[in-house]
């Protein structure tokens, strides 16, 4: 178990999806939890920062990740083995800004058609996020709490992992886009109303017929 933990909380540092203290990780297994110990290195882990605690609120959480609740509430609402949280750069940018994220690129739009992203006061760990996250992962593999970070969830924790890599690659493409201005379309000119083309080719004058009118 503990290896499994670690070599995804190495792949998610390294590639930037959480900082050093950052993000949580855990994997259910009937009615026990695995999940990440409160201020652990995600890209360090080792014996002891991986602790179990009960499906059911109780006493053994007190060295859980803050997260603990949030992870129960999507466990009983959703089909999730394993979940991820981690703190993505580009995906935490655009959720301040977005109302969801829509990936642009093939490869992201292959595992998802949207990341939405959820708006609460006070994000980490809070009962607003207990209560409204689950809801979004119901119908979607990934969500992005504003200002805060994404879920993702998946069979195991590689599959949480691979939804959190597409969606900050997504994002980085987005970003990329955007600062680029390749995202504004260019308006058209307006030059007054259009009268038609010409059945005149260019260059040819006008016959002069006022010889032929009437005198």
């Amino acid at each position: 178990m503990l290896e499994q933990f670690q070599r995804i909380g190495r792949l998610l540092f390294s590639e930037r999806l959480i900082d050093s203290h950052g993000g949580n990780m855990s994997v259910r297994e009937g009615d026990k939890i695995f999940i990440t110990r409160s201020g652990s290195m995600l890209g360090d882990l080792k014996e002891g920062d991986v602790v179990e605690v009960a499906m059911e609120k109780g006493g053994d959480d007190k060295n859980a990740s803050c997260e603990i609740n949030t992870h129960r509430a999507i466990y009983k609402n959703c089909k999730a083995v394993a979940i991820i949280h981690a703190h993505p750069a580009n995906a935490i940018a655009l959720s301040i800004t977005d109302n969801k994220i829509v990936p642009q690129d093939a490869e992201g739009l292959h595992y998802y058609k949207a990341a939405p992203i959820v708006r609460v006061r006070d994000s980490i760990g809070s009962e607003e996020t207990v209560r409204l996250l689950p809801s979004f992962l119901g119908s979607n593999v990934i969500a992005v709490v504003k200002a805060h970070g994404s879920f993702a969830i998946g069979h195991d924790l590689e599959e949480a992992y691979k939804f959190t890599s597409s969606l900050e690659n997504s994002c980085k493409i987005i970003v990329a886009v955007r600062s680029s201005g390749a995202s504004k379309k260019s308006e058209p000119q307006h030059r007054g109303p259009s009268r038609g083309k010409s059945a005149i080719p260019p260059g040819i004058g006008v016959m002069d017929r006022s010889r032929y009118r009437d005198r």
